[in-house]
């Protein structure tokens, strides 16, 4: 079945597979439990159940706003608009736990992975084809990897992982506590993906129809970017050797059509956010709308949050044609609307606007199109990469630099694209400025490279800047021994009656 199918009858599959969810106490156990007397019997039960694990991902707070909020930490961007829990996310306050849009995407991904766990539990048993059951069960162990991996990226550490809901205690009504350390949760992931690059099909043998479903070379870049955040840099090297070396994939000559709908699965596409403008109000992730000019000069209803810093635009050296195609500045001519317009910002903090997501705006009569109909919903045909080629090019380069191995090939594939000289010697701070310049506004997530690399303390003790100069944003305080980590959800210690409990400091 096409994503394009998926969208459509998602909805559906879902809400038969919820029964369950009223009677669960925790967010922790989530919408997802089946009725074991009238599903999974046929292989379409199995397609429809599989289905079912992406239908969170059109949730604001999913690929939005609200886990946007955790990357818009960095020093890359600002809130834009005055917006209270978003400006305590950005400072480390803890009073932004208990009530911000980053609570609900910690229940939807424990979502994602329950349904996941009923796939792996039930499809075994179902007589259908062999290689489409092999692929439903690769997509249930990719999505719960995945699912893991951004949480326990964001909340575990040595001190406490995120529970693990296995497929034996799937249907426990009763609270799962914290895994011991992150430790615990990345050796889950590494078995999880593992298991879903042995099942799943490259993304070619996939075929058209299928495009946006789990497909081994993601499976394997996930690998890659789980043992760079632990540190296990040999094995990093490894799987993003195997994504370099048998993924098929490739840089596109051109930066800019990485960010152009009609490359949503070009040769950089490793993992993305499926999207859609199609519909009453579209389905997917709404990143583009929400990055848009506050009210969208009047033609459309932008949300203005996330604006380029000045740090960021100067990050960029001279003759760097990324830096245009990442943001916009006031005079930029970019089109909206099918007009040249050339840009100005009424109401940016910073007088930047991201420009990597506007090329759906730029048609003429986008809306329906290209674009959602319901600016309250804004989602559009392109979609947000989350994982893409150049990534895992510079999670090998930074892996092999922490080998103390040379990573001048990498480097400069990165730099040629970017139309700049090659270098010999990188370093890692050569490294770290690739990585910031070729991913800024990107899933990459800039905050938590800053963390992992030990910068961040240093990075936040510096006010930031916008077009013309000014202060926009003061000094923030970090505390690695603290804020290397966000906080639990109140909502879940709560429900879970204090089994599940809060990271230390916050």
């Amino acid at each position: 079945m096409s994503m394009k199918k998926i969208l459509n009858t998602i909805l559906i599959a879902s809400a038969g597979l919820v029964m369950a969810s009223c009677s669960k106490q925790l967010d922790i156990l989530p919408e997802g439990a089946v009725s074991e007397s009238n599903f999974w019997q046929t292989s379409d039960d199995a397609v429809l159940g599989a289905n079912a694990m992406y239908e969170p991902f059109d949730g604001e707070e999913f690929y939005g706003r609200g886990y946007m909020w955790f990357i818009n930490a960095s020093d890359d961007m600002v809130t834009g608009r005055i917006n209270t829990n978003a400006d305590a996310i950005k400072n480390f306050s803890s009073t932004y736990y208990s009530s911000s849009y980053t609570v609900d995407q910690w229940n939807m991904r424990y979502s994602v992975i329950r349904r996941a766990n009923d796939v792996i539990n039930k499809v075994p048993a179902i007589s259908m084809d062999g290689a489409l059951k092999n692929r439903l069960m690769g997509e249930a162990y990719f999505l719960s990897g995945l699912m893991y991996f951004q949480l326990a990226y964001n909340y575990a550490d040595d001190r406490a992982g995120v529970p693990i809901i296995t497929r034996e205690n799937n249907n426990d009504p009763n609270p799962t506590p914290r895994a011991a350390n992150v430790t615990a949760n990345y050796d889950y992931i590494e078995s999880e993906l593992k298991k879903a690059a042995n099942l799943l099909p490259y993304f070619d043998e996939l075929g058209v129809t299928n495009y946006g479903r789990a497909h081994k070379v993601a499976a394997w870049g996930y690998l890659s970017k789980m043992y760079l955040y632990k540190k296990d840099y040999a094995n990093a090297e490894k799987y993003a050797d195997s994504v370099i070396n048998f993924g098929k994939r490739s840089l596109m000559e051109n930066y800019g059509d990485v960010f152009k709908s009609a490359n949503n699965y070009g040769s950089e596409y490793i993992w993305s956010a499926v999207s859609t403008p199609k519909g009453a109000a579209g389905w997917g992730s709404i990143l583009a709308g929400v990055m848009l000019e506050n009210k969208g000069w009047g033609q459309y209803n932008g949300w203005g949050y996330y604006q380029p810093t000045k740090e960021l635009y100067d990050a960029f050296e001279t003759g760097d044609t990324r830096r245009e195609v990442t943001i916009l500045k006031p005079g930029d001519k970019f089109m909206y609307f099918g007009v040249e317009t050339s840009y100005s910002s009424v109401n940016s903090l910073s007088g930047y606007q991201f420009n990597k997501y506007m090329e759906p705006f730029g048609y003429a009569n986008p809306v329906g199109t290209h674009i959602s109909p319901n600016g309250d919903h804004p989602t559009t045909d392109l979609n947000i990469p989350l994982l893409r080629y150049a990534e895992v090019i510079l999670i090998k380069a930074e892996a092999a630099l922490m080998q103390g191995k040379s990573a001048d090939n990498e480097i400069n594939m990165i730099r040629r694209r970017a139309g700049l000289d090659p270098i010999q010697g990188a370093t890692i701070a050569e490294l770290k400025k690739q990585r910031r310049c070729e991913l800024a506004g990107e899933w990459a997530d800039r905050h938590r490279d800053l963390v992992r690399w030990g910068d961040a303390q240093a990075a936040y003790a510096q006010p930031l800047h916008g077009f013309s100069g000014s202060v926009i944003w003061p000094s923030r305080t970090f505390n690695p021994s603290v804020h290397h980590v966000w906080a639990v959800p109140q909502k879940e210690i709560d429900r879970s009656n204090g089994i599940i409990t809060q990271n230390q400091g916050w």
